[in-house]
């Protein structure tokens, strides 16, 4: 069955995995919303997923993100997604003050998600409990976004070469920031004149454009 778009996807799976935590005595909160998207740190993070506390949220809502750009094969992808989503929920379902303590093995385990519990992985015991749940969901709306690609993000201006002038003369060069900053301003060629001044570093800052 094709799904409307990924977070109606996910919706159904959460659905579907609710009866697994309440067989483990931590029944899934009643507002949860759950999207692909970059988590806090953006496209350059290292977190896979992160769940965001109802209390930041407007209309108490707990708020979990997965990263669009998981490299899964796409027969796998699927549930390698469910078991992220699995691992969110756990935080939303004990709280996240909790963290990855006694509360969040236990319930992460009883799921059947293994490894190191900051970074569980989906173990036989939870790809067994969640293929019907996938079945039912249909097809997952998504693959995996390239971010090496074009995009409309801002891009950095080229490095500036900084103007430095000889308060003497007036002659002046420009050099890039890093050499100011590792050897020091220029010498004037003229005999005696010392080192050519300039603006302070922190007033050339890269300079982000929009596209």
């Amino acid at each position: 069955m094709e799904q409307d778009n990924r977070e109606s996807w996910l919706n159904r799976v959460a659905v579907g995995m609710a009866p697994l935590f309440e067989g483990l005595g931590a029944p899934l909160p009643s507002r949860v919303r759950v999207a692909i998207g970059f988590t806090s740190r953006g496209a350059k993070g290292k977190a896979i997923g992160e769940c965001w506390d109802n209390r930041c949220s407007g209309d108490g809502h707990f708020e979990i993100f997965i990263r669009p750009d998981l490299a899964h094969a796409p027969d796998a992808m699927p549930a390698q997604i469910a078991a992220i989503l699995a691992h969110e929920l756990v935080h939303a379902a004990v709280g996240i003050a909790a963290g990855h303590g006694k509360a969040f093995k236990r319930i992460a385990v009883g799921l059947g998600l293994v490894g190191p519990m900051r970074a569980t992985t989906p173990g036989g015991g939870f790809l067994s409990a969640v293929a019907p749940i996938l079945a039912a969901a249909g097809p997952l709306p998504h693959a995996r976004l390239d971010t090496g690609g074009e995009t409309t993000r801002p891009k950095k201006q080229a490095t500036r070469m900084l103007k430095c002038e000889c308060a003497t003369c007036g002659y002046t060069v420009r050099t890039a920031r890093k050499w100011l900053e590792s050897a020091g301003a220029p010498l004037c060629p003229s005999e005696g004149h010392g080192p050519m001044v300039h603006d302070p570093l922190d007033a050339y800052e890269d300079v982000e454009g929009q596209d």
